[in-house]
This record gives C-alpha cells, structure tokens and sequence, in this order.
C-alpha cells in the first residue's frame, strides 16, 4: 500500500531540489541554500516520522 504522507513529502523534497538549482542557476545563492536547506529537513522528517 502506498503511503501517501510520505509520497507527498519525497515529492516536495524533489521539488525543493529543483528550485534550488534554478536559484543556482540564477544567481540567488540564499533561496538556493535555503531550498536545499529546507529540502534536507524534509528528507529527514519523512525518513525519522512518515515511514512506517
């Protein structure tokens, strides 16, 4: 069974990635550090709470 917390938090993690790398790509290194930042945290989150 799919668990869809979980789902959903990998898919904001990859999307946190993305808009880091477009920040990157553009020059803003505080909201690409930030994304990444927040990104980790997700991953984390999602690892220690919303797997089972």
């Amino acid at each position: 069974m799919v668990d869809a917390p979980a789902t959903l938090a990998a898919g904001f993690a990859v999307i946190l990635f993305g808009v880091a790398l477009l920040a990157m790509a553009a020059g803003t290194l505080q909201v690409a550090g930030f994304s990444f930042l927040l990104a980790s945290l997700v991953i984390y989150v999602r690892e220690t709470r919303l797997v089972s």
